[in-house]
């Protein structure tokens, strides 16, 4: 492979690294090698979570990155896209990586023959030996807890299944295999980006009402040994054996487990909307029965 030339991105911003690292719990020293972002990507998703109960409150998210060090690192919670990219292109700075951040459109729910849906996504391209990697901790329970090599067309196999990246007309597809055929995630859009344009489209995820985050509950944490996610009141573990397990939460349960499993501090105001995702699924079962 010929050079790779460092990537152009945001102006490198302050991030607390020590407290980054006890958050997920890293220590030592760390130089940026490919063994070094693989530790961090894993640790990273095994213990910041994906959610978006702000949304649900309908509080603001903000990507100013004293907010975002404030509500990951100091306050202990998890966010969405936006938040993990945020975080972390600063930390991979820090640590002396080359690394550039894109906007994607999530094909999740939509038919490729249909109307392209918006840029809501973001992640990172990162340079380490001379080669390219696409690092995403921010998208739920889909991708793996490790970085994926940017080689086009390449199947690539991690523990949790296999994934690929596919050329486009606007970019590069981020597929999956499952049930034995490719699905498509996002297709990253390849071309420059600005800081507003991050601003615009975390507005529209946060306060558009189409939005499934204003009206769905979803948490997730990805573990070596486990996927965990909580859709509404449904709480998912899909083992890296293949088993899986679903059940129903009550309210009492989803906050033990958004405490216990996921590590949120879990605020009383939060209790509202746990109560009406419960009884919203009540009344779909009910309205659902013979």
């Amino acid at each position: 492979m010929s050079a790779i030339v460092p990537l152009s991105g945001q102006a490198m911003a302050n991030v607390d690294l020590p407290a980054y690292l006890k958050r997920i719990g890293l220590s030592g020293a760390l130089s940026p090698t490919l063994g070094t972002l693989r530790s961090i990507v894993a640790h990273h998703m095994a213990s910041i979570p994906f959610e978006a109960i702000d949304v649900l409150l309908g509080r603001e998210i903000s990507l100013d990155p004293n907010a975002v060090d404030d509500k990951m690192l100091r306050r202990r919670r998890g966010g969405y896209c936006f938040e993990h990219t945020n975080l972390l292109q600063r930390v991979l700075q820090a640590l002396g990586y080359s690394v550039e951040t894109h906007l994607a459109r999530v094909w999740v729910g939509h038919e490729l023959e249909g109307p392209a849906p918006a840029a809501t996504h973001a992640s990172l391209k990162v340079v380490v030996d001379d080669a390219l990697w696409l690092v995403d901790v921010g998208f739920g329970s889909f991708m793996p807890n490790e970085p994926l090599l940017w080689q086009p067309e390449r199947s690539q196999q991690y523990a949790y299944g296999a994934y690929r990246l596919r050329k486009t007309m606007s970019g590069f597809m981020v597929e999956s295999h499952h049930d034995h055929a490719w699905q498509a995630l996002y297709e990253i859009l390849d071309f420059p980006w600005e800081p507003i344009d991050y601003q615009m489209a975390n507005h529209y995820v946060s306060r558009h009402q189409k939005s499934h985050f204003r009206s769905r509950l979803m948490v997730a944490i990805t573990t070596p040994e486990a996927r965990y996610t909580l859709a509404s009141n449904r709480l998912k573990v899909a083992r890296v054996t293949g088993e899986v397990e679903e059940r129903y939460l009550s309210v009492e349960e989803m906050i033990d487990i958004l405490g216990e499993r996921f590590g949120l501090n879990v605020e009383s105001c939060w209790n509202p909307v746990l109560e009406r995702i419960v009884a919203s699924a009540q009344n779909q079962d009910e309205a659902a029965s013979p």
